[in-house]
This record gives C-alpha cells, sequence and structure tokens, in this order.
C-alpha cells in the first residue's frame, strides 16, 4: 500500500494536523481507516459545503446542457423536471453520506465497496474503483470542455456568423486545463477560501439574472401556466417519453454529489462534516436553482429558435434575446462564466484526489509516482498532472468525431452513478446495513433503506437516460457512443487487471470503520 499504517514514519511532519485535541482525533481516525495522514485538513464544514455547491455550479450545471431541457418539451420538463431530480438525487446524497460517515477516507466508493463486501473484496473494490475514477475524469473533462463551448457561444453574441472549429475549441480547451492546473497545484492554501468566494459569486449571478431577465423580459413575459406547465414534445422525437429527455441537465447538476468524498482527509471530523456537506448540497442548491430556472422558463424565446443556438449553448442565446442587446447578454454569460470557472477548479482538485487515493492503493500504472504528496505544496501534484493529462488527450478525440467527444458527457454521470449503486447495493442488499447502521451519521433502520431503494432505481434509469440519443431519429452524428465509450474504457482497466494490477493490487487496507 502507498500509504498504509506501516508506513507512518514516511508521513512528512509539515502536512500533518496539529495543534489540537481535535487534530489528534482525526490523525487517528484516518489510521484507524489503514492510512496515514499526508494532507492539510484546512476545509471547514462550509467551505467543503461551498465545494460541493461550486462542483453542482447550478448555474453552468443546469445551463451547459440546458439544450437538452429544450428538447425535453421546455418549461414543464424543467421545472418539474428540477423538483423530481431534486428529490430523487438527495436520495442518492443521503445513500452516500453514511458510507462517507462509516469510512470517510480520499478512496471513497472503491474503499466502501472493500470494506462492506463478504466476499471478492478485491476485485469488486478495483471494478468499482476504475468505475469511479473513469467518472472523476470524465466528468470533469465534460466540465472544462463545455467551458470552452461557453466561451465559444459567448463570442457569437457579438459576432453571430461566429463558429469555433475543432482546433480553435481544442485551443481553448486546453487554456482552460493549464489554468487550472497552476491554480490547483500552487494555491491550495487558498482554495477554502476561493470556494466560499464562489459561493457568493454563485449567489449574486443567480440574483443578477433573476432581476435582470425578469425586468426586461425583451421577448414578453409568459403567463403562470405557460411559464411552469408548457409542453412540446414536437422537437425530440420521443413522442411520450420526451419529457425525460429534459431531466438530463437537472441530473448532470447533481451528478459529481459524491466527488466530495475525496475530500474528506482535508477536513476536520470528516465523518460528520462530509455527509453533512453531501447532503445539504442538494437542498441548497436546488432552493437556489429555482431562482435560476423560474425567470429563465417565464421569458424565454421561442424553443424553435433556441435549438439553432451556436455551440449547442442555449444560455447565451437566451440571455441574449431576453435582454435585447448584445452587452446585456454578454454581462450575463460573463457571471455564468465566473461560476463555470470556479466549477472547474473545485471538481479538478476533487478529482485529483480521487486519482491520488487510487494510486496510493497501488491500483493504476505509475502508481508510486502518483500517490507522493509534493510536501511543500501539500497537494498530490502528480496525480493533478495525470488528471489533466488525461483530459487533453482525450480531448484530442474531438478533432476526430465531435459526436464520439460528446459521449465523455454522458460518460461521466454514467460512471459515477454506477460507481455509487455499487456500495449502495451492496450495503443494501449483502451487508444488510450493518455497517452503516453504525456510522455517526446515517438516515437510520427505516428512513435507511428507503431512501437506499430510491437511490438505485433512479441511478439504473439514469444510466439508461444518459445511454440514449437526445432527438430521433438517430444518425451517425446525433447517436450517444457512451455505452460504447463506457464499455471500452471498462476493457482498458480489465486488461491492466489481468496484465499486472492482479498481482500487485490487494485493496485498501482492513477496517472496522468508524
Amino acid at each position: 500500500m502507498g500509504s498504509s499504517v506501516n508506513d507512518a514514519e514516511k508521513a512528512s511532519p509539515d502536512v500533518q494536523p496539529s495543534g489540537g485535541e481535535g487534530d489528534v482525533h482525526d490523525l487517528d481516525s484516518l489510521t484507524a481507516l489503514g492510512y496515514t495522514p499526508e494532507l492539510r485538513r484546512n476545509r471547514s464544514l462550509f467551505t467543503l459545503l461551498f465545494q460541493t455547491l461550486a462542483i453542482a455550479a447550478i448555474p453552468f450545471g443546469e445551463g451547459g446542457p440546458f439544450i437538452s431541457a429544450i428538447y425535453g418539451g421546455g418549461q414543464l420538463s424543467i421545472f418539474v423536471g428540477w423538483i423530481i431530480v431534486l428529490i430523487l438525487d438527495e436520495c442518492v446524497a443521503l445513500s452516500l453520506s453514511e458510507l462517507a460517515s462509516r469510512y470517510p477516507t480520499s478512496a471513497g466508493p472503491y474503499y466502501w465497496s472493500f470494506q462492506i463486501a463478504k466476499s471478492n473484496k478485491t476485485v469488486l473494490s478495483f471494478i468499482t474503483g476504475w468505475i469511479w475514477l473513469i467518472g472523476n475524469w470524465t466528468i470533469t473533462l465534460s466540465v472544462n470542455f463545455g467551458f470552452a463551448s461557453l466561451i465559444s457561444a459567448t463570442v457569437s453574441i457579438y459576432h453571430p456568423d461566429f463558429v469555433a472549429n475543432s482546433w480553435q475549441l481544442l485551443l481553448i480547451f486546453f487554456a482552460i486545463c493549464l489554468i487550472t492546473f497552476v491554480i490547483c497545484t500552487f494555491g491550495n492554501s487558498l482554495l477554502p477560501m476561493v470556494d466560499t468566494i464562489c459561493a457568493g459569486w454563485t449567489a449574486l449571478t443567480i440574483f443578477i439574472i433573476l432581476v435582470a431577465l425578469s425586468a426586461k423580459a425583451d421577448v414578453g413575459r409568459h403567463s403562470a401556466a405557460y411559464t411552469l406547465g408548457h409542453y412540446d414534445t414536437s422537437l425530440s422525437g420521443w413522442g411520450g417519453f420526451t419529457f425525460f429527455i429534459g431531466l438530463l441537465p437537472a441530473a448532470y447538476t447533481f451528478s459529481a454529489i459524491g466527488m466530495i468524498s475525496s475530500m474528506a482527509e482535508e477536513v476536520a471530523d470528516p465523518a460528520i462534516k462530509v455527509p453533512r456537506a453531501m447532503s445539504l448540497c442538494v437542498p441548497v442548491g436546488g432552493i437556489a436553482g429555482l431562482f435560476f430556472i423560474i425567470p429563465i422558463c417565464a421569458t424565454m424565446p421561442p424553443l424553435e429558435d433556441i435549438i439553432l443556438a451556436p455551440s449547442a449553448q442555449a444560455i447565451p442565446y437566451i440571455f441574449h434575446i431576453v435582454m435585447g442587446t448584445p452587452g446585456g447578454g454578454l454581462g450575463l454569460t460573463f457571471l455564468v462564466l465566473g461560476v463555470t470557472m470556479f466549477c472547474s477548479i473545485s471538481i479538478t482538485v476533487a478529482a485529483s484526489r480521487c486519482t491520488w487515493a487510487f494510486a496510493r492503493d497501488n491500483a493504476i500504472p505509475g502508481a508510486k509516482l502518483f500517490a507522493i504528496v509534493n510536501k511543500k505544496l501539500g497537494v498530490p501534484v502528480w496525480a493533478i498532472v495525470l488528471t489533466t493529462v488525461v483530459q487533453m488527450l482525450l480531448g484530442l478525440i474531438n478533432l476526430g468525431s465531435s459526436s464520439a467527444f460528446l459521449a465523455f458527457v454522458s460518460v461521466g454521470v454514467m460512471a459515477l452513478a454506477i460507481s455509487y449503486a455499487i456500495p449502495i447495493a451492496i450495503s443494501l442488499l449483502w451487508n444488510r446495513r450493518v455497517e452503516v447502521n453504525q456510522a455517526k451519521w446515517n438516515c437510520g433502520p427505516v428512513i435507511g433503506p428507503i431512501v437506499n431503494v430510491i437511490a438505485l432505481t433512479w441511478i439504473a434509469f439514469e444510466v439508461v437516460l444518459f445511454s440514449m440519443p437526445t432527438a430521433l431519429p438517430v444518425t451517425a452524428i446525433t447517436m450517444n457512443y457512451a455505452s460504447v465509450v463506457l464499455v471500452g474504457f471498462m476493457a482498458m482497466a480489465a486488461g491492466w487487471y489481468f496484465i499486472y494490477a492482479k498481482r500487485v493490487y490487494k485493496g485498501p487496507p482492513a477496517s472496522d470503520g468508524l
């Protein structure tokens, strides 16, 4: 193991917590889980919650793939779909929170699967870990590439004929990846403050958009019935199933809710604070999101016009048309770009900790290198490098096939969802919730099984939903290749396991949890 309790003497004093009884408790807690503390615990409950909300990034999470909600029928699927997804994803968040409380380490789902499974622990944790890692990498990729697409669409506000070609989009994407890399590597001590600023920026963004769209409404204001209930099934070709296509943006927004578990070794008392942050994200973000989507639903132009938006980015187009001037559209879009930048930073940090944790347990090629924590910076620099390089290499696929590349957005959601489902299912069906019922933070013996069942049912449907094309008829361009890409990734992971990892990967350290 890269940093098991047997390696305690290798831990660096200047990256360990120090200064009080709580710090000693946290050190002992992590040791009980089989690891030596290597990261600074410089985050609080609020900064952890703010990071979770930064990853959800409501204006970008809902706004980036907003075109899917337009194909999904418009206002009804946007408003009602948002509320439905909030309820379902809160069940997922609560289910994950129990596991994170029982086993609060950066290893996350693959550690949980290993500890709870009664047999085949190593194989189950390896499978869970690789799906978890793929999900972290590809969801981060989707955020950064979505950021690049949003920038391209913003240019189109002033230059309607401008359409970024694949090379231009790739260079914008590379720039975003490199900027994020620098901030995450050299600004770790400032990141809790960055997450706090992000929370304020996001709240301000939602408030300004609410006021600006409601006041200007250049194409008119819809009635309350139209705002909350308009439903057009003619755009997607899915008929009665159209509504569910409209769930995609909301589901994407909260798909990375479990990634905050990778920050467990950077917060004091993680057995309480991580589950609290995780479980609060959906209701807090969900309520804030209503103030974002309702004014858009009340003032948006005709759906058939929105689906023609440049770069398939609906939000800049809607802002431009509703505000009536390019300047007004640019001003509101700039606020969303800021939210997206914060999201890029926060999600990259979480993905890098996932990469580092999996390397620490010797599960990926070059594990010894990627498990190193830089003593001066207090971060796993090489894990951040790997996370960034993987994104940039996958970004090259867009040069050959934009439709194949877009599959990565769906793969991120699907992989994360499956990695959540495995430990939840093992806990509920195999372990009979024996372990999570002992967690410091749990849902109890009555509510717990209910939210677990709802979470697993929703995840099963979500995986199918994100593997489907947005619109019919299906062509080579509109085809959703997410299932193929996910299977391809898993085939490579399986190959690595049988070629080498089977001999060296023994799973994370065994533990009775906290």
